[in-house]
């Protein structure tokens, strides 16, 4: 796909994003399955325009592209919480590959201490936030969730300080952001202003990370 420009399948992302806004402000799950999955393939092809598969970096990255594709999917439905979970998973998934992606890089010790300690301390803030909105079978899977999107960004920060690369930490910072959007949707006050925040974070975000993935 080397021969399909980035700026392309980016330019489809962003149209798509467009497209679900509106279909979520006008309450639309049809919608939302024409323009999320189509949103979230643009950032996979952008991945796959720059060479993605050609260094071990670029092809973790991938693989958290993919496996977030499949979360945006599944969580595309409202009111099933088998296919919330297993996009919970999904998404964790795709965490862990990013994780294993900046630890490939070099990264700077005394940044990712201090930038550790912020992550606990903003953790443990969240889950004082959500914990009275989960449920017995959800706080277990969360608290999980936590430590993981805690742990990439540690290590995004750490090698966008030492790289130097901005842009793996502006993509890991961002996609931590639109996790709380959708931690706050799924479990404190659903609404539409949730996504208006945290779409454009995500697909942005994931977009930094997927052009970046050549490099």
């Amino acid at each position: 796909m080397q021969s399909i420009a980035p700026a392309v399948p980016a330019t489809v992302t962003l149209l798509g994003l467009a497209g679900l806004l509106i279909a979520n402000h006008r309450g639309s799950e049809r919608g939302a399955w024409f323009t999320k999955p189509v949103a979230a393939a643009g950032f996979v092809a952008v991945a796959l325009s720059v060479g993605a598969l050609e260094s071990g970096y670029g092809s973790w990255i991938l693989l958290g592209l993919v496996l977030s594709f499949f979360g945006d999917v599944l969580l595309i439905p409202k009111g099933r919480p088998a296919a919330f979970k297993a996009g919970l998973l999904s998404f964790l998934l795709g965490h862990v590959a990013y994780v294993v992606a900046f630890a490939q890089l070099d990264g700077n010790l005394a940044v990712a201490v201090g930038a550790g300690i912020a992550c606990v301390a903003v953790g443990s803030l969240v889950m004082r936030w959500l914990n009275p909105h989960l449920g017995g079978d959800m706080r277990v899977p969360v608290v999980a969730y936590v430590i993981v999107i805690s742990s990439m960004l540690v290590l995004a920060t750490s090698v966008s300080v030492a790289g130097p690369r901005p842009d793996i930490f502006a993509g890991a910072f961002l996609f931590y952001l639109s996790d709380l959007s959708v931690a706050r949707d799924r479990f404190v006050a659903p609404g539409f202003v949730n996504g208006a925040w945290g779409l454009p974070a995500y697909f942005i975000g994931q977009l930094i990370l997927a052009w970046g993935s050549g490099a």
